[in-house]
C-alpha cells in the first residue's frame, strides 16, 4: 500500500512539474507575442514597424512619419519596401526568409544604418536604427531635419508630377527608385495589381547596353489587352555608385512621322526608279546623295562610282571621260563651262541641250532644292529632236515646192485663216503675208484681192467655199485684174477642212484689154485629181 502511494505521488509530482514548465513556456510565448505586437515605453521614440503579412498593424510615431514620405503603393509593405530598397537592395529577397529564420539583421548599403527583423506567429517586427559606428552622440538639429524633410517632400512631389517615367536601377539592374508615372506605366503594361510588390516588374523588359557615345535607345511597349504599340525614347546616365538614372519620353508622334516619311521616301524611290528621266541629287556640299536607274542607262557611268557619292565636279569629269558631255575646245573652256553650270543650277536657270559625240541629244536641267541641294535631270530627246528636225525639213521642202510653182498659191486652214502662200503669190498680189505679224482671215485677204481686181461675183462664192466645213467640190472661175490681166482662180478642198486657192494668169492676155462687164461664174466642177 505504501509502495503504491509512493509511486502515485511520484507520477503526480512529475506531471505537475511538466505542467508548470509548459505554463512557463506559454507565458513566455504570450509575453513574446505581446512584445512583438506592442511597444515598450522606451521604444516610442524609435523607428519600429509591426506587420501582419503586408498590412501594417502598428508603428511608432517616427516610423509613421517615415512611412508618410514613402512612394505610393498598393499596400503598406509595398510603400515601405519602396522607401527602404535604395538603402537595402536585397530587402525583398531577405525578408521572404524571415518566417523560416525567425530573426535577421540587414546592414544598409552605405553602412550607416541597419534593419533588425523578428518573426513570430505571423507577425513581423521591423526595427530601423543607426549602426553602432555611425550612431550620433549628440542631439539632432531639428530645424535642419525639418528643412531636409521639406526639401525631400518637394523633390518627391516634383518627381511624381513629371509626365514621363523616371527611375533608378542598381548594379544588378533591379529598380531602386521610380516616380509615379513609372508605376502608372507598370499598371498599363502588366495590369493593375492591388498587392503591388517592390521592386515593380519593369515595363520595358531588360534594356540592352547602349553606346556610351549615344546613350539613347528606342523601345516599344504594348499595353495589356491592347495590340497598339507605344514608343519611348529612353535616356540613361550614371548615378551614384553603380546605379543608373533612366528617363523615358513618349515618341509615338515622332515614330509615326518617321514612318510616314520613310513610306514617302520609299514611294519617291519607286517613282524615281520608274522614270525614264535620269535624276541626280547633290546635297549642299555638292555630293551625290540620290540617283535613279535611268541615270545609269543614260550616262553609262558605273554604279560603283555613283554609289560612292562623288562630288558634282567629279561627276561631270566622269561624264567627260565617257564622252557623255559636249566636248569643249580646251580644258580651260571646260572648267569655265562647269562653273557656269553649277552656278546656273543653284539659281534654277540651267537648261541646255547636249549634242553628244555619239549622236544622242540630251536635255539637261538644273533645279535648286531646299537646304542648298541641287538636282540635275537628264532627258534623252534624240527622237524628239530628230522628229523636230524632220518636221522642219518637211516644212522647208514643202515651202520650196510651193515657191517653185508658177501659179500663185494661198492655203487656208479650217475656219478661213491664211496658213501659207508662195513666192508667185507675193509677185502677183504685191504683198507677202509671211511678213505680217497677225493672222489674216479670208475676209482680210479677199479685201486685198477685190482692191486689185475688177468687180466679180466669184468673191462671195469663194468666201463661202473657204469657210464651209461640209463636203465641197472644187471649182474655178476667171477674174480680171485692174491692170488688164486675166487670171483663173481655182479653189480645191484639202484634208481636214483646209482649202487651197491658186491663181493662174491666162496666156495671151493683154494688159490693155479690160472687159466691159464681169464674167459669169462657171458651174462648180468635180474635184480634180
Amino acid at each position: 500500500m505504501v509502495t503504491t502511494l509512493l509511486a502515485l505521488s511520484i507520477v503526480l509530482g512529475a506531471f505537475a512539474a511538466a505542467l508548470a514548465v509548459l505554463a512557463g513556456f506559454a507565458l513566455l510565448d504570450r509575453r513574446s507575442a505581446s512584445r512583438l505586437r506592442g511597444f515598450a515605453a522606451d521604444e516610442r521614440g524609435r523607428v519600429v514597424f509591426i506587420f501582419d503579412d503586408r498590412e501594417l498593424l502598428d508603428a511608432t510615431p517616427p516610423a509613421r512619419a517615415i512611412l508618410a514620405r514613402a512612394p505610393p503603393g498598393r499596400s503598406d509593405w509595398a510603400r515601405l519596401s519602396g522607401l527602404l530598397s535604395p538603402s537595402f537592395p536585397d530587402l525583398a529577397a531577405r525578408i521572404s526568409e524571415l518566417a523560416e529564420v525567425g530573426e535577421l539583421t540587414l546592414p544598409s548599403s552605405d553602412g550607416a544604418s541597419q534593419l533588425r527583423a523578428q518573426w513570430h506567429d505571423g507577425v513581423a517586427r521591423l526595427h530601423l536604427e543607426g549602426s553602432e559606428a555611425t550612431r550620433p552622440t549628440h542631439e539632432v538639429d531639428h530645424f535642419s531635419l525639418a528643412a531636409m524633410s521639406h526639401e525631400l517632400e518637394s523633390l518627391r512631389a516634383t518627381a511624381d508630377l513629371l509626365p514621363y517615367p523616371v527611375w533608378r536601377s542598381g548594379a544588378d539592374g533591379s529598380i531602386t527608385w521610380c516616380n509615379r508615372a513609372y508605376l502608372d506605366l507598370v499598371d498599363v503594361v502588366h495590369g493593375v495589381d492591388d498587392l503591388r510588390v517592390w521592386p515593380p516588374q519593369p515595363p520595358f523588359g531588360v534594356l540592352p547596353d547602349t553606346d556610351p557615345q549615344s546613350p539613347r535607345q528606342r523601345v516599344a511597349v504594348t499595353p495589356l489587352g491592347d495590340e497598339t504599340r507605344h514608343w519611348f525614347e529612353i535616356s540613361q546616365q550614371p548615378f551614384g555608385e553603380g546605379e543608373r538614372l533612366y528617363s523615358a519620353s513618349p515618341v509615338d508622334r515622332l515614330v509615326e512621322a518617321e514612318t510616314s516619311r520613310d513610306a514617302f521616301v520609299s514611294t519617291l524611290s519607286k517613282t524615281f526608279a520608274a522614270l525614264p528621266t535620269g535624276l541626280a541629287i547633290f546635297d549642299r556640299d555638292r555630293e551625290l546623295r540620290l540617283f535613279n536607274p535611268a541615270l545609269l542607262d543614260l550616262t553609262m557611268l558605273p554604279a560603283e562610282f555613283l554609289s560612292g557619292q562623288p562630288s558634282l565636279s567629279a561627276f561631270l569629269d566622269k561624264l567627260r571621260e565617257h564622252r557623255m558631255i559636249p566636248e569643249p575646245k580646251d580644258y580651260k573652256s571646260w572648267r569655265q563651262h562647269l562653273a557656269h553650270l553649277v552656278e546656273a543650277a543653284e539659281n534654277g536657270t540651267y537648261e541646255e541641250t547636249w549634242t553628244l559625240p555619239a549622236g544622242q541629244t540630251y536635255r539637261v536641267t538644273g533645279r535648286p532644292h531646299p537646304d542648298g541641294a541641287v538636282a540635275l535631270l537628264f532627258e534623252d530627246v534624240s527622237v524628239e529632236t530628230m522628229t523636230a528636225r524632220r518636221y522642219r525639213t518637211d516644212l522647208t521642202i514643202g515651202q520650196a515646192t510651193l515657191d517653185a510653182l508658177p501659179q500663185a498659191v494661198a492655203v487656208f486652214m479650217p475656219g478661213g485663216v491664211l496658213a501659207t502662200t508662195n513666192r508667185s503669190y507675193a509677185k502677183l498680189w504685191g504683198v507677202d503675208p509671211s511678213e505680217t505679224l497677225t493672222d489674216l482671215s479670208i475676209v482680210d485677204t479677199m479685201e486685198h484681192w477685190r482692191a486689185m481686181a475688177a468687180p466679180s461675183p466669184v468673191w462671195p462664192s469663194l468666201k463661202d467655199f473657204v469657210t464651209r466645213l461640209d463636203a465641197r467640190e472644187a471649182f474655178s472661175a476667171d477674174i480680171v485684174l485692174k491692170d488688164g490681166r486675166s487670171v483663173t482662180c481655182r479653189a480645191v478642198p484639202l484634208d481636214g477642212g483646209a482649202t487651197l486657192v491658186d491663181f493662174t494668169p491666162a496666156t495671151g492676155t493683154s494688159e490693155a484689154t479690160k472687159p466691159d462687164t464681169p464674167q459669169p461664174i462657171p458651174q462648180p466642177i468635180h474635184a480634180e485629181a
